[in-house]
């Protein structure tokens, strides 16, 4: 520890990002908050990630490098979690990047805030150029979230701090999960954890075509699984109204994505669903209506 800081353990798991992992690393090393180690696991990486990231090892001792055969990425994240030696741990993607004082920020946060475990914030999202693409975020939630995440995913992983003890209680990430297995962990940690929205933008997200965030279908379709596999497992995480109206919201965001990509029967499918679980509401009734009209102007034009 230097002088009052704790040790802050940084876990960036990596597979053939060599093109964009000198910036990662760089923009941790040029944090304003010095007291970190930066753990890379590299998952197999065939191209010349290995000999890049030596480099730096050799020049910086926070710096250190572990690799694996080719296992996924929660296993990759699970191996950095537990080679870890700080009091908090941040996610960092290889083909992402921090604003310089994203560490400083999110230890201000838990100082300001001793009861809450987790911190996050917002994301620009850039190309896989590096052009700036979007700073609108989705809207974002503290406290006991439980519920407001069965809706949504809107924890951005790569701007999150979590205090060690939260996977040392819990567990890390389910290594049987190969899509948005950040969404399960979240909602697992929400169970018992308190969460802190930070409105500050902590990195850059770099869209890129194989990511699974780029194809909306897959990314409903996981979630769909993950959200009905920690009911069964957290049954008494929730009240049966709470359940009801945050799978409400989550079939009312799928019916208006189903809307806007014309699957018509799907999106009234989905609408349906919404209704039988909070039909008093007038969530349902509003996206009803507002898929009518849409269909109905389409069919004028």
């Amino acid at each position: 520890m230097k002088g009052n800081q704790p040790l802050i353990s940084i876990v960036t798991p990596t597979y053939n990002r060599e093109a964009f992992l000198a910036e990662a690393i760089q923009s941790v090393i040029d944090q304003t908050y010095e007291n970190f180690e930066l753990i890379i696991v590299d998952d197999g990486s065939t191209d010349g990630s290995e000999v890049l990231v030596q480099r730096y090892v050799q020049e910086d001792s926070r710096i250190r490098y572990f690799k694996q055969h080719n296992q996924g990425q929660s296993v990759a994240r699970n191996r950095g979690i537990q080679e870890s030696r700080g009091e908090f741990v941040c996610f960092l993607d290889s083909d992402n990047k921090w604003f310089p004082d994203k560490l400083e920020v999110s230890v201000k946060a838990f100082a300001d805030n001793p009861s809450v475990d987790i911190v996050y914030g917002n994301n620009v999202t850039i190309s896989e150029t590096g052009a700036e693409l979007s700073r609108l975020n989705m809207p974002r939630h503290s406290g006991m979230i439980t519920e407001r995440l069965l809706a949504d995913n809107f924890i951005s992983m790569n701007t999150t701090m979590v205090r060690k003890h939260c996977f040392d209680t819990l567990g890390a990430f389910n290594e049987r999960d190969r899509l948005a297995e950040d969404y399960e962990l979240w909602l697992r940690l929400s169970t018992q954890f308190r969460f802190l929205y930070v409105p500050h933008y902590f990195g850059y997200y770099r869209v890129m075509d194989d990511q699974i965030s780029t194809d909306k279908e897959a990314r409903f379709s996981a979630n769909e699984q993950i959200i009905h596999s920690f009911l069964e497992q957290f049954p008494d995480a929730l009240t049966r109204k709470q359940k009801r109206a945050g799978l409400c919201r989550f079939y009312l965001r799928k019916a208006r994505y189903l809307s806007a990509t014309g699957q018509r029967r799907r999106c009234f499918s989905a609408l349906r669903r919404a209704f039988g679980l909070d039909p008093f509401w007038l969530g349902p009734w509003r996206t009803t209506a507002r898929v009518v009209m849409d269909i109905r102007g389409k069919r004028a034009r």
